[in-house]
């Protein structure tokens, strides 16, 4: 289910500066996806693809950049939905959680080839990501009920 209540409950959007939240309904364009750089009390990266009015998120401990080789596997922490208008976010977030800075790392459109509750499978049409690549739930790490690896596949 899709809902922006994690996100509302995390923020002073008076004082933060971030988007508020609001689902918006697909306008049958493509579907969008963003990788934020995030300067926070750890430096990482959030993906995020658009699904049912939000951007569905995780939060890539390590750069993506490598995920381009197929080889290379990374951790992606599955956070709470950010609202749609997140996409075009970059900044400072001044106060609260997610202090510090944000900037857009890759972004553009995608194709949704596979989705189920265990693996989504995606075609990336970004400036830096292009390509097939798949979120793979796992048991990994502090967070097992929200683990997924992301990596890239073949066609």
């Amino acid at each position: 289910m899709t809902d922006l209540k994690q996100y509302k409950a995390k923020r002073n959007f008076k004082k933060s500066g971030e988007p508020e939240a609001k689902i918006k309904k697909s306008d049958g364009k493509k579907l969008i996806f963003v990788i934020h750089e995030h300067w926070a009390t750890n430096h990482h990266f959030d993906l995020r693809l658009e699904m049912n009015g939000v951007l569905k998120s995780w939060a890539v401990p390590k750069s993506p950049e490598e995920v381009n080789d197929e080889k290379t596997k990374r951790l992606a922490i599955e956070v709470e939905d950010h609202p749609i208008e997140y996409a075009n976010f970059h900044g400072e977030i001044k106060e609260g959680y997610g202090k510090g800075s944000v900037k857009i790392w890759d972004s553009g459109n995608y194709q949704l080839k596979f989705k189920d509750s265990k693996m989504i499978e995606v075609i990336l049409h970004g400036k830096k990501l292009k390509g097939n690549y798949v979120l793979v739930k796992t048991k990994y790490g502090n967070k097992p009920d929200k683990s997924w690896l992301f990596m890239r596949v073949k066609k």
